[in-house]
């Protein structure tokens, strides 16, 4: 018996994994005219609107006769009751566009925005999956600048970049592989650099590098990885690990880019972070030669400040220190006093 009823339903078994294994070009088209309302065109699907797609189609001639003669808030609420009401229609994907575009329109950009995103998550698969990515783009850089979402369309809000920097983390979401991606992230790490929030944008900056190292952004983020660890820097008397990671970056930027047109700036900024860090090394070195005495410690902060950057007038200090130092053991075995020049710094 088992065996008898599956004969008898493989025909639609077949037929049905058919249909869900066809390409996306042969799914059906919406098409719009002003004289015939919404009409579904070519594919084999053209049929399948399931059985509310009268009311589902009614709502949406509805919506475009308003969006037509300038109703927005019409068209919007017969929109929203296709999206919602029948999500499984055929017509269901063009509702959710039509709704984004016209929050678009109303310069409501979150309620686009999340309008977009509904279309994305529930259909990944549309054909508009680009030009919706571009759209989000767009709503994110505008709302990065300044842009104002409007209550009900005619209030402008405040400006929002926190939901710019989410919209855009969203985006790489939606797209890790697009050529809106890079862009994300430098977006990202600019609106937490506005915002001053400086670790968010060195982590921004560090995801471009290592998932898009072959973009043409990528030199743009070296050079920003390497300012924005210059920028932490606070002077010699203290803790040189941003020193350390600016260099860093910016011996990597003239290595993997030596033909880039910022090479004389990064040039001058790794000149300006070895200084610093050879003047740490000098600071650390002169207090333990004048305050305490102490001339192996003296020593090797002498030798560190050369290593940290021989050619540099530095360097040429702490050689001459090294002299004083090395004159300073030889009295001291001798059991002459020595007399020190003066040092106030600390």
């Amino acid at each position: 018996m088992v065996f008898s009823a599956l004969r008898r339903f493989l025909p639609l078994l077949v037929l049905a994994a058919g249909v869900f294994s066809l390409p996306a070009r042969l799914a059906a088209e919406l098409v719009w005219s002003p004289e015939g309302g919404w009409r579904i065109e070519g594919g084999v699907l053209s049929g399948l609107t399931g059985p509310d797609g009268k009311v589902a189609l009614d709502l949406m001639n509805k919506a475009r006769a308003a969006e037509e003669r300038g109703s927005k808030g019409s068209a919007l609420s017969s929109y929203k009751k296709v999206g919602k009401k029948y999500p499984n229609s055929v017509y269901a994907p063009e509702a959710f566009y039509r709704e984004a575009r016209l929050y678009l329109a109303r310069k409501q950009y979150t309620k686009s925005f999340d309008a977009f995103q509904q279309l994305l998550s529930r259909y990944p698969n549309t054909p508009r999956f680009n030009e919706v990515i571009g759209e989000q783009y767009r709503i994110a850089s505008a709302l990065l600048d300044g842009a104002r979402s409007y209550l009900w369309g005619v209030i402008p809000g405040f400006t929002n970049r926190e939901k710019a920097l989410e919209y855009f983390e969203i985006l790489l979401v939606n797209a890790p592989y697009s050529d809106y991606a890079p862009l994300a992230l430098m977006n990202i790490a600019r609106g937490h650099q506005r915002m001053k929030n400086t670790e968010e944008a060195i982590d921004a900056l560090d995801r471009m590098i290592n998932t898009y190292p072959q973009s043409l952004l990528a030199p743009d983020a070296y050079m920003q990885l390497a300012k924005t660890h210059a920028s932490l820097v606070d002077g010699p008397f203290y803790d040189q690990a941003s020193t350390k990671d600016a260099i860093t970056y910016f011996e990597d930027f003239m290595i993997l880019f030596p033909n880039d047109a910022s090479v004389a700036n990064a040039a001058k900024g790794l000149n300006d972070m070895k200084t610093m860090l050879a003047e740490s090394k000098m600071k650390m070195a002169d207090f333990y030669f004048f305050k305490r005495s102490n001339y192996t410690a003296a020593k090797v902060f002498y030798n560190e400040a050369i290593t940290a950057y021989p050619e540099s007038a530095v360097a040429a200090r702490a050689k001459q220190r090294l002299t004083e130092v090395e004159a300073a053991v030889q009295a001291n075995a001798a059991g002459t006093p020595v007399k020190k020049k003066r040092f106030w710094l600390f």
